[in-house]
């Protein structure tokens, strides 16, 4: 583990998967990201990468072949390697080998910096395609999760989610049959002025998918509505909205995503998927999202 602080935060960045695992606040003396509990996940804030998500059937198909992914790609349970560490960033590093190319033939690099400015951690990624001559495709997301409650004496269904400057909006679920997103039924959730009460029936169906740049920014909030913890994903197409399902898990994630699982009756090529990216030969890819800590 990799640290870095200053007088409000303390950050701890694992280098399996360059995974976001402590931000402790020293003010308020609570931990924010959840401890990987396996008692109910055993993660903290993994890197979803080369896929968000499921693809159909456990395989994807390009240029005709069909190569085996699971769930949410491959980087988060990969190893990487530091590159750069100063008083306030953590940069780690995973470059494509033959053991990737057996399941994503591209040659890529995967830089990911965490950068620590007052009460903010910022998590950049930057996907550099390393071909002369080929596109690249991929998706990327965030999956951080956060203790709700943060503090003993209340319950996880006294919090709030606050989705700044929104009314209601449209969500999808995913097919628990299929394992892919059932997009020909979109369901509406009912804010009051942007705040949505926790209820453990939130979560029954598994994650909510908030499609179209819906979702720019969405705290966590304390029972008097005041934030707790704020996520910032300025121009991400998607956003995930998770908690272990009817198992009073004390955390929720809020997810920024780049591109997301397939839709239910998707059966095309790599480049057709919902939201993937092309990265022309030699290109670089950048995006970042940031979580504030109130």
């Amino acid at each position: 583990m990799e640290y870095m602080e200053n007088e409000f935060l303390k950050v701890g960045v694992s280098a399996h998967g360059a995974e976001l695992s402590q931000i402790y606040d020293k003010e308020k003396k609570h931990d924010v990201v959840w401890s990987a509990d396996p008692a109910y996940w055993n993660r903290h804030a993994p890197v979803l990468f080369p896929f968000v998500g499921k693809v159909t059937g456990g395989e994807y198909r390009y240029k005709g072949q069909s190569y085996p992914m699971g769930q949410h790609g491959f980087a988060r349970d990969r190893e990487f390697r530091l590159v750069n560490k100063t008083a306030d960033s953590i940069t780690f590093v995973l470059e494509s080998d033959e053991k990737t190319k057996k399941v994503y033939p591209f040659d890529f690099t995967l830089e990911i910096t965490h950068r620590l400015n007052g009460r903010c951690v910022r998590v950049e990624w930057n996907v550099v395609n390393g071909s002369d001559t080929e596109p690249m495709y991929f998706s990327i997301g965030g999956h951080p999760a956060f203790n709700c409650p943060a503090d003993a004496g209340v319950q996880k269904t006294d919090y709030y989610i606050a989705f700044e400057g929104a009314g209601d909006l449209d969500y999808v679920l995913i097919d628990p049959e299929a394992q892919a997103v059932d997009d020909q039924h979109v369901h509406r959730l009912h804010t009051e002025d942007g705040y949505v009460k926790v209820d453990e029936a939130l979560f029954e169906n598994d994650a909510l998918i908030f499609d179209h740049a819906q979702v720019q920014k969405a705290s966590l909030c304390y029972p008097d509505h005041t934030p707790y913890v704020t996520l910032n994903c300025n121009s991400f197409p998607s956003f995930g909205l998770w908690s272990k399902p009817n198992a009073k898990a004390p955390y929720i994630c809020l997810e920024p995503w780049i591109g997301r699982c397939d839709n239910r009756d998707f059966h095309g090529e790599l480049p057709e998927k919902f939201e993937e990216q092309k990265l022309n030969a030699g290109g670089t890819f950048c995006a970042a999202y940031e979580i504030e800590v109130h």
